[in-house]
């Protein structure tokens, strides 16, 4: 499967297994795109992320901690 950056649910869920431990709701951006960027599954041109992408992906992890 290849993970695009509108695939906000799914990259939650890689991000939620790689990162069991860390708390969705503290993470800095510059660090969710480093994650993001280094999943297996991503395939995807790093640029075409921004803030909104960004939070879309944070609110749907912080959902799946939930």
């Amino acid at each position: 499967m290849s993970l695009k950056w509108i695939d906000t649910l799914d990259i939650a869920i890689e991000l939620d297994e790689a990162h069991p431990d860390v708390d969705p709701r503290t993470i800095r951006f510059t660090d969710l795109h480093q994650w993001v960027c280094e999943l297996d599954d991503f395939d995807d041109d790093p640029e075409h992320s921004g803030e909104k992408i960004l939070e879309a992906i944070q609110m749907a992890w912080i959902e799946e901690k939930e």
